[in-house]
């Protein structure tokens, strides 16, 4: 982690330079977490379905549309292939015959913690080597972070 490469240049705190930074640690950060993961046969999309259902139960497929920011043809798509993977399967909706509902099963249940193990296992390993004001300064930006996600 000492390398120069790893240390991006200080170019000021502009918005638009903070924002081009910001974007490649990002795009470098999640770029390293996906060869930790390990499962391949998952796009980013199936595997934020599967960890969408995980947290929060059975959704419909409108409403994993909306959380996940895509356009409910793309989300049936997602959730076809997902259905064919057998890791998730569609549920008839308790109280609306005219909707289902998608949930987990558990096939989806073990790969979401099998990709969930080997990322905690490559962050802690990454964290171990900051000290603690880098960690406590990581804590507050990803509160920052997360507000500009939720945003």
């Amino acid at each position: 982690m000492d390398d120069e490469c790893s240390k991006p240049k200080r170019r000021g705190t502009s918005q638009a330079s903070l924002g081009r930074d910001l974007a490649a640690a990002l795009t470098k950060v999640n770029r390293r977490m996906r060869a930790a993961r390990g499962e391949q046969s998952l796009s980013e999309g199936q595997l934020g379905v599967l960890t969408a259902l995980d947290r929060h139960g059975s959704m419909s497929p409108g409403a994993l549309a909306e959380h996940e920011h895509v356009r409910p043809p793309a989300m049936t798509r997602t959730v076809a292939h997902l259905t064919e993977m057998g890791f998730v399967a569609k549920v008839d909706h308790p109280t609306d015959r005219r909707q289902v509902l998608v949930e987990l099963n558990d096939a989806g249940r073990a790969v979401i913690a099998e990709v969930r193990r080997r990322r905690d296992q490559w962050l802690t390993q990454q964290l171990g080597a900051l000290t603690s004001e880098e960690r406590a300064l990581l804590a507050d930006a990803t509160k920052l972070m997360t507000r500009i996600a939720n945003a």
